[in-house]
């Protein structure tokens, strides 16, 4: 018998022939209930780190348990292999971004096999393939169709490392997500998708999603950020033009007494043409789009502003009111124009303090009354209206209605709701992404490349060097075309779409991957879709998972797929970290799989991630806990070869009622693990305890060596097919050895027996006074009075009550006894 567990022989045989044999293939079963487990997909950036091992041996888990639960599961892997990186590696290594990104896909491929990973990898999909981006452009067409993609110049987050435009998402703490240089703004004519349009069912149907974690749902509604209130116009004094601003508080209108409109507004330009004020706006403005947004909205950051020199009527009123341009203020929130009302919102009051701007009071507190000049803050509670006609002595709360209701019926407003929420911003400028379909003509304008003519391929032609347009615009043969319409010479766009579109359907392909009609077949979709289970990490809270929602929505109203939400149950797993922080190369920290692998094998690897710590939460790296888990499978090793020839030569059932003791208490043990094992997969997800469950389990079968054949037949059979998600190399081994001729991972989860799961005995507590003082083992069906008499027997108990008189005993079944003595 070998002692150690030969991990490189076993785990490379089985590999080969869970590929020969497809054994992890699935198919389209209407018969069976289907389950689609679903780990994000990787960029191939040419190695795996151990945060993959972690998300994907979760996933493994899963889809292996629910298989042997009878589902027929869908577990595909794939590749979000077009970005940024892959065009910085052609200008680094001149090496074009075909060819490595290829080659890391082929790398990191062998790396997962060699994790033993149940993917159906005739499933497999890369963004950057043809196959796959021709739908990715069809579905741009489909935007474009149904209004949903539309061309604008705008002011734009542009990246001048990574020369490109991002997502407003894509900024964060007003630096680029990829590479951290500082974002500032340009004006440029680029692609939007109207998210705007789906923002209510978005916000809506987070109601739906009771599977993801609250704090996910929470983050994509503040991010969508409805806003219900009003929109009032002001009318510019001496012109026929209006300002329009949002407010959530009506109840303040009377009290305005300036505004503030963002440096980038439309109408800033037009109001100092020619006046004296011109060139120090103009500088200002300059100035504010070299600003982060963060900054300027910032409350450490000290708010600025220039006026001017115009003012705009106050409907309400009649009142002028001056107008300026501040820091504080964005285009993108609202409709870029602020109504200020100093005494009743702090930021206002400040600025009105600093400029020295009229306050005037409009809420008073119940029983005082504010003077504006004495004021040190603004007051900002619920109070008594005042100076405001009609509507004074009613609760600011119940005017703010009242108010909204006013401005509509005198033409002044209307009622409204607002988002933070901005259109989604798609144009791209580089070359490693899905060429956005359209052509531009002199005749026709902006003309969709015909479907026929999809996939509109990447050129190999152009050139890569850092910095500069995109490398599209040097290939001639790209650019150059012919217009679909009027047949005249024309050009392409050279544009990319955002890579987080490509990620915005691919569980949707995975359904149907080689369909070369359609992106998917609808009857397929509709079979896997939604995923059952996502499974990726915290920072996807809004981008990805955000994108990919409204994808599904848009292609459901197209007539594509009959499902309202991608993602049913969503796991955010935790960081892997070593020596207290997230594992990084300039930290020094990382432990590579490859090493991992190398040294204790693929089961090791995998059972430790999934043994060191609950999902959702950050690892801790521990050099000692993978020894621990390498030990563990070598003592598993060690039970069953050891047992293997005796086992194999016995068959039939366990008859529980000729079990002695120590046999009986094994096999109620087998079948408390099968219990506590299948609840922590099932409901919890609790693998860590889940393992730990297992491990109780070897103890006492290695404790039992001697014991009933078939209960430690039944045991270890129980063992093998419990740790098989987690271990699956050593348990298909070790399950073949024992005589089976069919894989391990297709056999039925074990079930666990009610009467396997009754105890003979129990521990009773016995206490004198309310105070335990003994412990004794009884029979369950051990009645109060024979309880009573088997507590006052006790050594320990005489010890405590002699020479004391006993007022009571109260004696209670399967519980406790409590001796009361004086």
């Amino acid at each position: 018998m070998e002692d150690r567990y030969p991990f490189q022989e076993v785990e490379k045989k089985w590999q080969s022939t869970w590929e020969e044999e497809d054994t992890f293939r699935v198919i389209n079963d209407e018969n069976k209930k289907k389950y689609y487990v679903l780990e994000m997909f990787p960029y191939p950036s040419g190695k795996l780190h151990m945060g993959h091992v972690r998300n994907y041996s979760i996933g493994d888990v899963i889809a292996r348990f629910k298989k042997m639960r009878g589902f027929n599961v869908i577990h595909p892997m794939g590749w979000d292999s077009f970005g940024l990186p892959a065009e910085n590696a052609a200008i680094k290594h001149q090496i074009h971004p075909q060819k490595w990104t290829w080659s890391n896909i082929d790398n990191m491929r062998e790396q997962l096999k060699e994790l033993g990973l149940s993917y159906d990898w005739k499933r497999e999909v890369a963004t950057c393939h043809p196959g796959y981006y021709k739908w990715t452009q069809y579905m741009f067409l489909k935007f474009l169709e149904k209004g949903l993609a539309y061309r604008k110049k705008s002011p734009v987050n542009w990246c001048p490392e990574c020369q490109t435009v991002l997502a407003n998402e894509q900024v964060i703490d007003g630096q680029c997500w990829r590479c951290d240089s500082q974002v500032v703004k340009k004006d440029l004519e680029q692609w939007f998708f109207k998210i705007t349009d789906y923002a209510d069912e978005l916000l809506k149907d987070l109601d739906l999603l009771d599977g993801w974690p609250e704090r996910v749902r929470t983050m994509q509604e503040n991010w969508i950020g409805r806003s219900t209130g009003a929109e009032v116009d002001f009318s510019i004094e001496g012109q026929e033009e209006k300002v329009t601003v949002f407010t959530t508080r009506p109840d303040t209108l009377y009290g305005v007494t300036y505004m503030v409109l963002a440096p980038e507004h439309p109408l800033v330009a037009k109001l100092v043409k020619g006046t004296e004020r011109e060139q120090e706006v103009f500088s200002f403005v300059k100035k504010m789009r070299n600003q982060t947004e963060l900054d300027r909205v910032s409350t450490e950051v000290e708010k600025t502003g220039i006026p001017l020199g115009v003012n705009v009527i106050n409907p309400l009123t009649g009142d002028k009111v001056p107008v300026w341009i501040a820091n504080y203020v964005l285009m993108d929130y609202g409709t870029g124009a602020v109504m200020a009302v100093p005494t009743h919102d702090q930021r206002d009051f400040e600025f009105a303090k600093k400029y020295s701007l009229d306050l005037k009071v409009v809420i008073q507190p119940e029983g005082e009354t504010l003077i504006p000049g004495e004021m040190t803050q603004a007051y900002t509670q619920p109070g008594i209206m005042a100076d405001s006609a009609h509507f004074n002595g009613m609760m600011n709360t119940d005017a703010i209605s009242a108010i909204a209701n006013y401005l509509e019926e005198q033409g002044f407003g209307r009622k409204t709701v607002n988002y933070r929420l901005r259109d989604w911003l798609v144009s791209r400028q580089r070359y490693w992404g899905a060429p956005i379909p359209v052509i531009y003509c002199d005749e026709c304008g902006i003309v969709p490349v015909p479907e026929e003519q999809l996939p509109v391929k990447l050129p190999e032609d152009v050139a890569f060097k850092a910095g500069g347009a995109s490398p599209l615009t040097t290939s001639d043969s790209f650019m150059q075309t012919i217009c679909p319409k009027c047949g005249k010479p024309a050009r392409r766009e050279t544009d990319t779409m955002d890579t987080f579109i490509c990620s915005s359907w691919y569980f949707m392909r995975y359904t149907d991957p080689r369909n070369e009609e359609e992106a998917f077949a609808k009857e397929k979709v509709n079979y896997w879709m939604p995923v059952d289970q996502y499974i990726g990490g915290i920072e996807h809270a809004i981008l990805h998972l955000l994108y990919a929602r409204f994808f599904t929505k848009v292609l459901r109203d197209a007539g594509l797929a009959d499902v309202d939400e991608p993602f049913k149950q969503l796991l955010t797993q935790g960081m892997v970290i070593k020596d207290g922080s997230k594992m990084s190369k300039s930290k020094g920290n990382v432990v590579s799989p490859d090493d991992i692998i190398n040294a204790y094998g693929a089961d090791t690897a995998r059972l430790f991630i999934l043994f060191a710590a609950p999902p959702e939460r950050d690892l801790e790296w521990s050099d000692q806990g993978v020894e621990g888990s390498y030990r563990f499978l070598n003592r598993v090793w060690r039970l069953v070869k050891g047992q293997t020839e005796a086992l194999k030569a016995v068959d039939g059932q366990v008859e529980l009622s000729k079990l002695d003791k120590k046999d009986k208490a094994l096999y109620r043990l087998i079948h408390e693990v099968v219990k506590r094992v299948t609840e922590d997969i099932e409901e919890r997800m609790n693998f860590n305890t889940a393992i730990s469950a297992i491990m109780e389990l070897v103890n006492g079968l290695n404790a039992n060596l001697e014991g009933d054949i078939l209960v430690r037949k039944e045991g270890i059979e129980k063992l093998l097919v419990l740790l098989a998600p987690f271990a699956p190399h050593i348990t298909e081994d070790l399950w073949h050895n024992m005589g089976h001729a069919d894989s391990i991972h297709n056999q039925v989860w074990p079930t666990w027996s009610l009467e396997a799961l009754k105890k003979d005995e129990m521990t009773v507590v016995v206490q004198v006074n309310g105070k335990v003082r003994d412990k004794i083992v009884v029979s369950v069906e051990t009645d109060k009075v024979e309880l009573e008499k088997l507590a006052l027997d006790s050594e320990k108990i005489q010890g405590f009550i002699k020479d004391k008189q006993i007022v009571k005993v109260i004696a209670i079944p399967k519980k406790l006894v409590n001796i009361v003595v004086k």
